[in-house]
């Protein structure tokens, strides 16, 4: 079990093995704990999760035994046999609640939605989460009017009409904030309607709820629909709920309403740490260094210990600044006094920092001396800078970390290509060109969005579709002109040469 839980399948199947050897029978207990384990890491899964199949077939326990014949489902799901799952289950002498939500779940992921359709309509005892399966499935496809689609007729299902089932089932993961975020952006739902569709169903919204939707109002910016939410909140039994209120001060800081979010923050009758620590980044991030290292400091005066995320709006309030050494300092003072171990957040604030002061050789020392894998975040920080300042020389020698990051995103080799192109340097972009080409990579269009008078309006660039283009482009010409009155020198980014063919 210990080992399957922790990936080591090879190791779990050779002790397996060792006991069939010594005369012991496997149980149905043994077949779904080596079932889950490939189901849980499936690149391995894939491997030896055939195999566990078949000598559970030979006990026939792929039939007989639920509990397995659900597990031998879920492990085919998950590893990319969806076909196989649908012979298993169609072969099982029992189906529960869990077979068929687990073949339904399967379907969904492996991008059978019709299939998983077909199947929930034949399941006579839908429970929460056969309903919450299909749901979130949707959401995870993109396909947001047919999750809001099964979402009300959810409620209109005769088991749920008391229970707020599809919000406690999401209490947990992050999906319901999915939800909510991309039915806003995609204008499919807004706040407003979301929580008056609740409540003309019966259903009150609680906590878990408010947070969803205001997280999705901060990775959106829809400050509009934030401000509507607090005065949501206000009028209902939420207002001095610390978690609530907490998310509130990540919405306007995110938002860049910093002066908001200090009003909530002074006003709650209960801080944690998470609230502190809200504002000390909220601070970092909208530019308020001096205020995020006091509040940093006067959290501790009040008793509470900075955690990583405390360290974390604190170095970037340092980085901002332009503070180095005080930077340096808690980076020092949270390794050897608060015994917290970095992680690369931390050393992307480091290399952020000593950047902002022009001192890359500090900052590519810090890339080469990490203990853990570069990401392609903490590497654009650094090539960003090679760009803004020039430096081609520098950003060849990050060439070599490109392979070490995620090759599938496309940023840092843009960044490369234009580095070399700012320089007259087309041979080096040509390079990039042919190498991002090579790897399968695609350079993503830019994506941008605002939100006017709470309505969110989306921009893709080279895009032409949105219905006051005319007026936007000529204003965003006569901008352009002052800006260059002023004496702005546009960059020479790379464009039209980097169209794949």
């Amino acid at each position: 079990s210990h080992r399957c839980r922790n990936g080591h399948l090879a190791e779990a199947l050779a002790h397996f093995i060792q006991i069939r050897r010594a005369g012991v029978e496997p149980n149905h207990v043994t077949f779904v704990t080596l079932l889950s384990g490939c189901a849980h890491f499936p690149a391995k899964g894939v491997q030896f999760g055939p195999s566990i199949h078949a000598y559970a077939r030979k006990l026939g326990l792929d039939t007989n035994n639920v509990m397995v014949g659900t597990a031998v489902i879920d492990m085919y799901a998950k590893c990319g046999g969806v076909d196989f799952a649908t012979l298993v289950f169609d072969g099982l002498d029992v189906k529960n609640s869990m077979s068929w939500n687990t073949m339904i779940d399967g379907y969904m992921k492996n991008g059978k939605v019709s299939d998983a359709v077909e199947l929930f309509e034949k399941m006579l005892n839908r429970d929460a989460v056969s309903w919450t399966m299909l749901i979130g499935g949707f959401v995870k496809k993109g396909q947001f009017e047919q999750a809001l689609e099964w979402f009300r007729a959810a409620y209109a299902h005769n088991s749920f009409q008391n229970k707020p089932f599809f919000f406690s089932v999401y209490q947990t993961p992050k999906t319901l904030t999915a939800f909510f975020h991309e039915c806003f952006f995609f204008k499919h739902l807004t706040p407003k309607l979301g929580l008056r569709e609740m409540h003309l169903v019966g259903v009150e919204p609680d906590y878990v709820t408010i947070i969803a939707v205001n997280a999705a109002c901060a990775d959106l910016g829809t400050l509009g629909l934030g401000l509507w939410l607090n005065h949501f909140v206000m009028k209902r039994d939420f207002k001095d709920n610390v978690r609530i209120s907490n998310s509130l001060v990540d919405m306007y800081s995110r938002c860049g309403c910093i002066g908001f979010a200090r009003q909530v923050f002074e006003n709650m009758l209960e801080r944690t740490l998470v609230s502190w620590n809200s504002m000390i980044v909220g601070f970092a991030v909208n530019g308020h260094a001096k205020e995020a290292l006091e509040f940093f400091n006067l959290m501790q005066k009040k008793g509470l210990k900075p955690d990583g995320v405390s360290f974390t709006g604190a170095l970037t309030a340092c980085s901002h600044a332009g503070l180095v050494d005080e930077g340096l300092h808690y980076f020092d003072n949270m390794k050897g006094v608060h015994r917290i171990t970095p992680r690369i957040e931390h050393y992307g604030c480091i290399i952020n920092l000593y950047s902002r002061a022009g001192r890359l050789e500090d900052a590519l020392g810090v890339i080469e001396n990490m203990p853990m894998k570069l990401n392609e975040v903490v590497l654009g920080s650094l090539l960003a800078t090679c760009r803004t300042i020039g430096n081609v020389s520098l950003a060849e020698r990050l060439m070599k970390y490109l392979s070490v990051v995620d090759l599938g995103v496309d940023s840092n080799y843009v960044l490369l290509a234009n580095i070399y192109a700012a320089a007259g340097r087309w041979d080096g972009a040509n390079k990039v060109r042919k190498k991002m080409k090579d790897l399968g990579v695609q350079k993503t269009p830019g994506f941008s969005s605002v939100e006017v008078d709470c309505n969110i309006h989306e921009f893709v660039a080279g895009d032409k579709s949105h219905v006051d283009t005319e007026c936007i482009y000529s204003t965003l010409g006569l901008l352009s002109f002052e800006l260059i009155l002023c004496g702005y020198v546009p960059e020479n980014i790379v464009r039209e040469p980097y169209k794949f063919d």
